[in-house]
């Protein structure tokens, strides 16, 4: 449907705009939280120890942050060298969407999976505010894709990658690597009948393989807590690192207990979708109802031309994560792979079927989108952050020319709703990651005080806070934890800097110390944007203080 030439003219177009976001300052607080987190293994030589700046961190597993590590004993520590192994497991998610697309339909299906997964909206976050949800994901659809091909064709190679797949996800991030690759590949072996391949002697190699991969976690795990039934995390103690990655983990964040409730909305990742899946998300919601209704239809008996793997595991999960009484936004990216086979298997029918009425709805709606993006792209650039220099109009005109080109050349509508999709994600996100996001960290304190700090030459081992409130940008461009005092103890110290708020400085009056200078940067929780924010004439009132005082 599409050349090989276009084919590989948009993934260029995509890992360029990841290219770009590479460069960019890391969010708070997730990002730069486990920048730290992973920052602190290397230069405290410790890799089986995880620590939230003072705490023993028992919530996530390790593999993010050794990966992480392993970047920036290559590279150094940057915030672009911290981004690389999510980058790169974003790519093999991609690839891995290839791969099974092709498996379960054909090769077109397989390039368009791949196309619509890496432009997804929450993807293309996923690689700029980076979590441990780009390792899972893609080493989740890794083992999806292995797993399925050892059922259909038996191999042994296949088995084993599948079950490394999956112990390098369940390192990452624990039972719900193994809950998705589970339900999908169940879902697969329920609808083929090809329950056999479960009675092979590949599957006890399989097991080892898997048990291999997830030792070094395990290990680390047992070297960090159950070696140490003294301390206390979140309350308790005996607190057996291998039993809570096995068992408590998961059942902790579907109740709530220990991390805490934010959301009892059932239908939470019902309207997220909404958003994180564009600019494709309509294109997901009638395939998703089109699929259902072919196998309702069908009474699900088993068809050749038909799969159940990504119906059926988009179905299951999404009803499970959804009694969650605990959720944010990024918590769907492992479903993302199996959106994008189904919406590409979607795409594929329309053209098989010549469904023209159908496919030119749903490019009439693409076309909105991008309009859509186009006016977004001019507000942000003429007003909400307005272009400084010639060179930034330029490209903002080359890009809109491009644009304008490719869209006018004559295509199927099938190949047209890929076309106009794409263009869609990359002006928006090539916009984001090489102007939006730039100017709005210029709002984010901790990492523009990292900036003064190394202006003035300030030693950052003479940096301290008075309470424990995160300061994760600042440590990470300082590459040093800002240490925590009392304020007693503070009292006591001379020719040392304080990171405060305002309230905080305050706090420093009425106890008596005083400072001969003060810096002050702006601060707003850029995660968290308001239209009063975005809006320049009323920005000044959303905007706090923070402040690097020393004392003398």
């Amino acid at each position: 449907m599409i050349s090989t030439a276009r084919y590989w003219f948009y993934i260029a177009l995509i890992v360029l705009v990841y290219i770009i976001g590479m460069f960019v300052t890391l969010f708070e607080n997730d990002s730069a939280q486990f920048a730290v987190m992973a920052m602190r293994m290397v230069q405290e030589n410790d890799f089986l120890s995880l620590f939230k700046g003072p705490e023993e961190y028992l919530d996530k597993p390790h593999m993010h942050y050794w990966l992480a590590a392993l970047s920036y004993k290559i590279f150094g520590i940057h915030d672009w060298a911290y981004r690389i192994p999510g980058i790169l497991s974003t790519l093999l998610g991609a690839y891995s969407c290839y791969g099974l697309g092709k498996l379960l339909y054909n090769k077109d299906v397989g390039r368009f999976a791949s196309l619509i997964f890496m432009t997804a909206q929450t993807m293309v976050l996923a690689n700029v505010d980076v979590r441990t949800d780009a390792v899972l994901t893609g080493f989740t659809i890794f083992s999806i894709w292995q797993l399925a091909t050892y059922i259909e064709k038996n191999t042994l190679k296949s088995i084993a990658l599948g079950a490394f797949g999956a112990g390098i996800a369940f390192s990452t991030k624990g039972q719900i690597a193994l809950v998705v690759i589970g339900i999908s590949i169940l879902c697969h072996l329920a609808y083929t009948r090809k329950w056999t391949q479960l009675l092979n002697w590949r599957v006890v190699v399989a097991i080892l393989v898997f048990g291999l991969t997830i030792t070094p976690m395990l290990y680390a795990y047992y070297h960090q807590f159950d070696l140490h039934p003294e301390k206390v995390i979140r309350g308790k103690d005996n607190r057996s690192g291998i039993f809570f990655i096995f068992w408590e983990q998961s059942f902790e964040r579907m109740s709530g207990e220990g991390i805490g409730k934010n959301s009892s909305d059932f239908f939470f990742f019902f309207h997220t979708f909404l958003w994180v899946f564009l600019p494709w998300t309509v294109l997901a919601l009638i395939g998703y109802w089109m699929k259902v209704k072919t196998f309702w239809q069908a009474k699900f008996a088993y068809m050749p031309n038909l799969e159940f793997l990504t119906l059926g595991g988009i179905s299951i999960l999404f009803l499970l994560i959804s009694f969650a009484q605990f959720k944010l936004p990024h918590y769907m990216n492992i479903l993302m792979p199996l959106y994008a086979i189904l919406s590409a298997g979607f795409l594929y029918v329309l053209h098989q079927q010549q469904k023209l009425k159908m496919a030119k709805i749903i490019l009439g709606i693409q076309y909105f989108i991008l309009g859509l993006v186009v006016i977004f792209s001019v507000l942000v650039s003429f007003y909400v952050f307005k272009l400084e220099h010639w060179y930034g109009y330029l490209f903002l005109l080359m890009a809109l020319a491009l644009v304008s080109y490719i869209i006018l050349q004559k295509e199927a509508p099938y190949t047209k709703i890929v076309t106009v999709a794409i263009l869609s994600s990359v002006l928006l996100n090539g916009l984001m990651n090489a102007h939006f996001y730039p100017k709005l960290l210029d709002y984010q304190g901790g990492s523009n005080m990292a900036e003064k700090v190394q202006e003035k030459n300030i030693p950052v081992d003479h940096i301290y806070k008075v309470s424990e409130r995160y300061s994760w940008s600042l440590d990470f461009y300082n590459k040093k934890p800002v240490q925590i005092v009392t304020m007693p103890e503070i009292a006591k110290k001379k020719d040392v800097w304080v990171y405060a708020t305002e309230e905080e400085l305050n706090r420093l009056k009425k106890n008596g110390i005083a400072w001969d200078e003060q810096i002050t940067v702006d601060q707003f929780r850029i995660t968290r944007l308001q239209i009063k924010f975005l809006n320049p004439n009323t920005r000044e009132d959303k905007l706090n203080k923070m402040h690097l005082v020393h004392l003398d």
